[in-house]
Order: C-alpha cells, then sequence, then structure tokens
C-alpha cells in the first residue's frame, strides 16, 4: 500500500499555473518526496479545505493567510508560514496622481475619487484604503472609490484591477489610483502610464505578500523534507531556473508571519473576514 503523500492547493489565478506546479511536482519527485496538487479557482474554498485537512499546504495570498489564521484559530488548528519567496517581502503600495495635479498630501483628495483594484485585493484595496483611513479620510465617505473588480476571488493575483485603475486617472476619470509599487513601475514601463504622467503621492509601510502555508495535520516528515527542498532549490539549476521565473522569484525564503499587521488592520476594519474566519464582507462573491 502506497505511503502517504503532502498534497498542496493552489488557485489557478493564470494559466501558467499549471506550467509551474507540474514542473515543481516533477522536481520534488525526483528528489523523492511523494508530492501532488490541486487547483483551486477561489481562494475561499482552498483555505477551509486546508483547515479541514483535506490539503497539507496551500500557496496562500496574503489574506488567504489572514483567513487560514482565523479559520484554524477558531477551529483548535494551527498554521504556519512556511516558505515565501524573495519577492514576497517588504513590498508597499503607492497612491498614484497625476503629476501635473495640485495634491500634496492625502487629505487633498477630501470630496475626489480614487480607483482602486478588485473588492478583495490587499495591495490595490484593502491596504491603501486602509493608509487611506489612517489619515481621517474615510473611504466612501470623505473620497469617492471608484472599484475595478477584475478577478473577484483571486485576492489580487492578477493586474487586471491595477491596470484599470492607472488607466482611469491617466483619463482623468479619477484623481488618484491605488496600486502595488512594482505595478506602478510596471505600467509605466509598458506605456499603461505614459513616462512622466504620474507621481506617488503616498506609499505605504512595508508589508509581506504570499506565503506556503502549512497546516499541523499536514505529514510531519514529509511537510519538513517539502520546505528543505523549497528552500534549496537554486536559481543556477538549469531545471528549476524556468520555473522560478514563471513564479516571480530568485530564492525562497524561510516564512514569517511578521509581515501582516497592515493586511489585518484592513481586513478588521472592513469586516473583511469576522474573527473566526467567516466571510462577513459586502459587495464578495467568489
Amino acid at each position: 500500500m502506497p505511503g502517504p503523500t503532502l498534497l498542496m492547493g493552489a488557485v489557478a489565478y493564470d494559466p501558467k499555473v499549471v506550467t509551474i506546479w507540474e514542473g515543481f511536482r516533477h522536481y520534488l519527485l525526483g528528489k523523492g518526496l511523494p508530492f501532488d496538487y490541486v487547483l483551486y479557482s477561489h481562494y475561499e474554498r482552498q483555505v477551509e479545505d486546508l483547515v479541514s485537512g483535506r490539503i497539507d499546504a496551500a500557496w496562500n495570498s496574503p489574506l488567504a493567510w489572514l483567513r487560514a489564521q482565523r479559520l484554524a484559530a477558531a477551529s483548535g488548528r494551527t498554521v504556519r508560514s512556511a516558505v515565501m519567496r524573495d519577492t514576497d517581502q517588504d513590498l508597499t503600495s503607492v497612491v498614484v496622481v497625476r503629476a501635473d495635479s495640485s495634491y500634496a498630501t492625502l487629505a487633498d483628495l477630501q470630496g475626489q475619487a480614487v480607483a482602486v483594484g478588485a473588492v478583495d485585493s490587499p495591495q490595490a484595496t484593502l491596504i491603501p484604503l486602509s493608509h487611506v483611513r489612517s489619515t481621517g479620510l474615510r473611504p466612501d465617505e470623505d473620497v469617492v472609490v471608484h472599484r475595478f473588480d477584475i478577478g473577484v476571488g483571486l485576492h489580487g493575483d492578477h493586474i487586471g484591477g491595477e491596470r484599470d485603475a492607472a488607466r482611469a486617472l491617466v483619463a482623468g476619470e479619477v484623481e488618484a489610483a491605488c496600486m502595488i509599487d512594482g505595478n506602478h513601475l510596471l505600467f509605466s514601463q509598458e506605456g499603461t502610464l505614459p513616462p512622466g504622467a504620474t507621481r506617488v503621492l503616498t506609499q505605504t509601510a512595508p508589508y509581506d505578500h504570499c506565503n506556503m502555508t502549512l497546516v499541523d495535520t499536514a505529514p510531519g516528515e514529509l511537510a519538513e523534507e517539502f520546505v528543505e527542498l523549497l528552500l534549496s532549490m537554486s536559481y543556477a539549476d538549469a531545471q528549476v531556473r524556468p520555473l522560478l521565473d514563471l513564479e516571480g522569484l530568485k530564492v525562497w525564503r524561510p516564512g514569517r508571519d511578521s509581515g501582516y499587521a497592515a493586511l489585518d488592520a484592513a481586513v478588521t476594519e472592513t469586516g473583511f473576514y469576522d474573527g473566526e474566519g467567516r466571510l462577513t464582507a459586502k459587495e464578495y462573491a467568489p
């Protein structure tokens, strides 16, 4: 009878997800780890299956990580951030305005329209609007929020909503747009934001993004071997380099849970999830 297999969940936010995890699967099997993966259409079911023990690991968005923590605590389970990409740590979001505007601070946006990403985007909606809220401006009251709900359920694991928010800014439909700092650079490079057409009005404090979440019901030895094999992957290895490029990293780093305070505050402020991880967000239907 075959022994246990470490089963990981991933959300199919893009066709490349199959290529990535099929490649990692062959690599891990070649290293002797019995490993398989299942794909989900959205993060909510993935997190529920993780905490219930139907899968052992989940490649989670930051929002999914926070829900996993809350659901696990409510059910007497524990989860941990096992590994992260080097590109998941110390990111920021920015609120961008047109370069020729007169806005100097967030307070100047009183009564103006601000574009954000999807309702469940940590980097383009939840975190930057919490940053706006911290200055005393109330989203949907003191500023008009224009939300671009692209890929709802994918927790911002795409740039559709952010790109549309940037386009709305350039078109003069809004006075500011929220996005992750890396996408501000990307949009300028690709021409979505014409060179020199925008400037950063304000920037959030650093935060962390995705992590590989392990639940305490995962087979212990296999889970540790899984973590060790990911951490040992080398960008110099021609077999894994294309997969790392597709997944957007150069090296896996040990996981941490210290970079999620800003998102946790935003989730609590908006009631996106309740304290036990139940879905309570209005206008959210993954």
